[in-house]
């Protein structure tokens, strides 16, 4: 049986176990959908975890399941 704690490598990623954070919606970002200091904190503090999939991000505005859940369909979104 394979330690958790054992590095593994998923293609070109190399990481240093095989413990991971699935992906949740947490609803931090703006009402407009662009992710601000409160989400950039909250994944900074997850960021040594290993791997990390963040939330799903709304394709378009008419694409929003949650309110202040992330969206990628503008340059704001993308530069976020």
């Amino acid at each position: 049986m394979t330690d958790l704690w054992s590095p593994i490598t998923l293609g070109n990623l190399r990481l240093p176990h095989r413990l991971s954070m699935a992906p949740m919606t947490r609803s931090r970002a703006k009402p407009d959908g662009t992710p601000g200091d409160l989400a950039s904190e909250y994944y900074a503090q997850r960021a040594t975890m290993g791997l990390l999939t963040t939330e799903g991000t709304q394709p378009s505005e008419d694409g929003q399941g949650y309110p202040t859940t992330p969206g990628i369909y503008t340059d704001d979104h993308v530069a976020g």
